[in-house]
């Protein structure tokens, strides 16, 4: 089953979590290394439904045209740059459709039982992130966290609340208390 984006492409499954800051309220949701999406042309059956990673250089490998970098672009621009690069001498009139099939995982670290990288859910909290690392060490302050977003070189402090969301890449780290 396919959900329509607000960026006016798909997504396989169920659309995230519509709350502030989440994948679907975020109309700018950028490709990135880690994420996977399934590329459809019409018309070109052997183009079509083959799903592709993003690479850690943040391109993805297309069958006729190589290395396309995605890396920063929304599913939108990267329809545009694909279909783009078809155009010249592969395809005539090409339509291209990328449905993100895999976002990239998000990673938790700090005072929790099982840091490490998981994989992203739609409508993943930081709460629900910390159960997945199941559950906080005895010396994990409750109150607050720090999350670094995918594209941000810096993390931010925010208070733990359990509507706090998780994005593709994200970062959590969770403090040691101070008694």
């Amino acid at each position: 089953m396919s959900s329509v984006l607000t960026t006016g492409c798909t997504t396989s499954g169920p659309l995230p979590a519509a709350g502030p800051g989440s994948v679907a309220a975020t109309t700018a949701y950028r490709i990135g290394a880690g994420d996977k999406f399934r590329l459809n042309v019409f018309n070109e059956p052997a183009l079509s439904g083959q799903e592709y990673s993003v690479n850690t250089e943040g391109e993805a490998s297309l069958p006729l045209i190589g290395l396309v970098k995605v890396d920063g672009m929304t599913p939108r621009e990267a329809e545009a740059e694909i279909t783009k690069r078809y155009a010249a001498g592969y395809i005539n009139n090409p339509r291209v459709n990328i449905d993100i099939s895999q976002y990239r995982p998000f990673y938790i670290l700090g005072e929790v039982k099982q840091p490490g990288q998981y994989p992203f859910a739609t409508g993943l909290t930081v709460l629900s992130a910390v159960a997945i690392a199941q559950g906080y060490t005895y010396r994990a302050d409750q109150k607050r966290v720090f999350v670094r977003h995918g594209d941000k070189s810096s993390e931010e402090s925010v208070p733990l609340a359990a509507d706090t969301p998780v994005l593709p890449g994200d970062t959590i780290r969770i403090p040691e208390r101070f008694f």
